[in-house]
């Protein structure tokens, strides 16, 4: 007999095949839709389908598409009610057998199949072929049972996988209608902890009574099967139906006083492909006939497929009772937690956002989306549109201006696909931090001072004790001509140091406005710097400077003061680094389009050139390898370069020292 699939709503077409196939070769199964059927077709009961198509479009191709990939080998007879070209060739091409047009023509119809199922052919286009006489069996034995009935009617009791217990109930139940069970038990393992990997303890070795059919429950409570002997042993060990009267049950005291204790006279396991979950056992029929062969056979593998869905059901709480586990945690913490669908529906928020959001709780309980501030809620929709995440940023609630909070926004997507299914808002009170983090900036803004006005006292004190000294002395040899020349020079020194140090203090506190920039010749800018640091450089030797001019005439953007005093102190930095021969080698690189016209300009001494921790230290504020000076005149220069859109590199290492900027040239 051939088994014959009908997808439709229709009620009508069903009667009418029915009416033109012989119900002796033919049986007709009607579902309304593909995923109804998904049982039959993925275990190959299904020898040929039947699509009823309404419209022939998309969905129709969907449905075609559907069945194909539960049962790729499947023959599919399409009925349409008007035929498209396009549709019918897509649905060929799709592997459609046949595409017809309705009604129902019995002949055509029976051609087909007859050309599909050429062993029928006889009994399809001609006289229905006499029937096979029956074999001849004794009164005693058993009807034999339908397979492909039993099949079908057990995909409806797999409805209840999610829920063991009605699971096993209903699978009880059918094999006492179908083959006539009296007595059965079945035991299952205890299921693994809700946080737990899959793995059992020591108290899971036993084997529980969780259903049973014609006896008392109670009385099974206070009965359990090992693992490790009798029934349940054997089964785990060995994996295949064990009967009462079988020389290994026989053979085994423990087996065989288990059998007796329970009435029974076949156990077989319950696996779900990998290991052993329980055991069922029955006594004999209602009717005190025994089990065949085949029909244990397909009890074994119906207690297979109950395994998995029992498997499934112990996952599905597991997955549940973590859910709430993590929804307790959720609502437990501080931070403000929301999870919002991709469809703006609020999965789950906790008290602490309900406690941070100006809602009006005479109204309602329940947090909204609509709840949101506009600027949260529109990130939100943000990160589910786009799937990424949004950096965390401080916000203040209009409500709360006194308090701040910290606000991340994170995407969920599944593993199989790119889409966001939702996204998590977390919102964080970090008033208390930010006061702590206020008093550490200003704590350390007073070190910073401290240290300032102790550096800057002790050089300004440097500078005023030849001052000092010469005052003291002032009346007595006003008239004498070398201690006037004296008094000049310390004069005209004091007043270049605490200039100096009155310049970067200056520059070490202001701010450039960048986009009210002069344009700076780049010969002049390095003239008059060599031209200030030769000033302030206590060196009796001439210096030199040297640099290439065919570059010279481009020009910079900037404070031509603040850059000039940039390139000074670097310069300052070069002559002092070979007092006996105090040379600067300027070099101009000319920038190229690629590199956004960036001049790059490289200030070379004759020195010993940094060492790895100078070169390291070196912008530090009051880093000095000499004993005088404030030790800010990098300092002042990375925060001139910086503002400026620049950069400064000190790199290390033996020879000379080398200092690199780069500056943006102006268009």
């Amino acid at each position: 007999m051939r088994t014959l699939l009908v997808i439709t709503r229709q009620p009508s077409l069903t009667a009418a095949l029915g009416s033109v196939l012989e119900p002796g070769i033919f049986q007709i199964i009607a579902k309304e839709e593909v995923a109804d059927a998904e049982f039959l077709l993925a275990r190959g009961a299904i020898d040929a389908a039947i699509l009823d198509v309404e419209h022939t479009d998309a969905r129709s191709l969907r449905a075609i598409d559907e069945l194909k990939s539960f049962a790729p080998s499947c023959p599919i007879f399409v009925y349409a009610g008007n035929k498209q070209w396009e549709w019918e060739e897509d649905a060929y091409l799709m592997g459609v057998q046949h595409v017809l047009t309705k009604p129902v023509r019995g002949k055509l119809l029976k051609a087909l199949l007859s050309r599909l199922f050429p062993e029928q052919d006889s009994k399809v286009i001609g006289t229905p072929a006499a029937a096979a006489p029956e074999p001849i069996v004794a009164r005693t034995q058993p009807e034999p049972v339908r397979a492909l009935e039993v099949l079908r009617r057990f995909s409806s009791v797999l409805a209840h996988t999610l829920d063991s217990s009605a699971l096993l109930n209903q699978f009880l139940l059918l094999l006492r209608e179908v083959i006539g069970v009296n007595r059965a038990i079945v035991f299952l393992r205890r299921p693994a902890g809700q946080t737990a990997e899959g793995s059992h303890g020591a108290e899971d070795r036993w084997l529980r009574s969780a259903c049973c059919i014609g006896l008392d429950q109670n009385a099974l409570d206070h009965f359990a099967l090992s693992m490790s002997a009798g029934i349940g042993g054997y089964l785990h060990r060995q994996g295949r139906i064990l009967r009462a009267n079988s020389p290994e049950a026989q053979g085994n005291r423990e087996i065989t006083k288990e059998f007796q204790l329970l009435g029974a006279q076949v156990a077989i396991p319950i696996v779900d492909r990998h290991s052993l979950l329980g055991v069922a056992v029955f006594d004999e029929r209602l009717t005190g006939e025994p089990y065949t062969h085949e029909e244990l056979a397909i009890i074994f593998h119906m207690l297979e497929e109950v395994g998995l869905a029992i498997r499934n059901s112990w996952l599905h709480a597991q997955i549940q009772g973590n859910q709430a586990l993590i929804g307790d945690i959720l609502g437990q913490l501080g931070s403000g937690c929301m999870v919002i669908g991709a469809n703006l529906a609020v999965l789950h928020a906790n008290a602490s956002l309900a406690h941070m959001l100006p809602l009006e709780r005479s109204m309602r309980k329940q947090v909204e989306f609509a709840d949101l501030p506009q600027q949260i809620g529109s990130m939100v929709f943000t990160t589910l549109k786009n799937g990424t995440e949004t950096a965390p940023f401080k916000y203040q609630f209009p409500h709360a201006p006194d308090r701040w909070y910290r606000v991340s926004i994170l995407p969920f997507a599944a593993n199989a696909t790119r889409h966001t299914n939702a996204a998590l808002l977390l919102i964080d009170d970090i008033t208390e931090h930010e006061r702590v983090q206020k008093l550490e900036i200003e704590t350390s803004n007073l070190r910073l001072v401290k240290s300032m006005a102790e550096h800057l006292a002790h050089e300004i004190g440097n500078s005023l004790v030849p001052l000092s000294t010469h005052q003291q002395l002032l009346k007595e040899s006003i008239h004498d001509k070398e201690f006037q020349e004296s008094l000049s020079e310390a004069l005209a020194n004091g007043v270049k140091r605490i200039s100096r140090l009155a310049n970067q203090m200056v520059f070490l506190a202001r701010e450039w406005n960048t986009d009210a920039a002069e344009p700076v010749p780049v010969s002049e800018l390095i003239t008059e710097a060599f031209q200030e640091a030769n000033k302030h450089n206590p060196s009796k030797k001439l210096a030199k400077l040297s640099f290439n001019k065919d570059v010279s005439q481009l020009r910079v953007a900037g404070d031509a003061k603040a850059l000039r005093h940039a390139f000074s102190e670097i310069m300052l930095n070069a002559l002092q680094a070979n007092p006996e021969e105090p040379n600067v080698a300027v070099k101009l690189e000319k920038p190229s389009s690629s590199e956004g016209a960036v001049l790059k300009v490289e200030v070379r001494d004759t020195g010993k050139g940094f060492s790895r921790e100078a070169a390291e230290r070196a912008p530090e504020p009051f880093f000095s390898t000499r004993n005088v000076g404030l030790g800010l005149g990098l300092t002042v220069t990375r925060k001139i370069i910086e503002s400026h859109q620049g950069s400064l590199e000190i790199p290390s290492g033996d020879g000379p020292g080398v200092v690199r900027i780069s500056l943006p040239v102006q268009s």
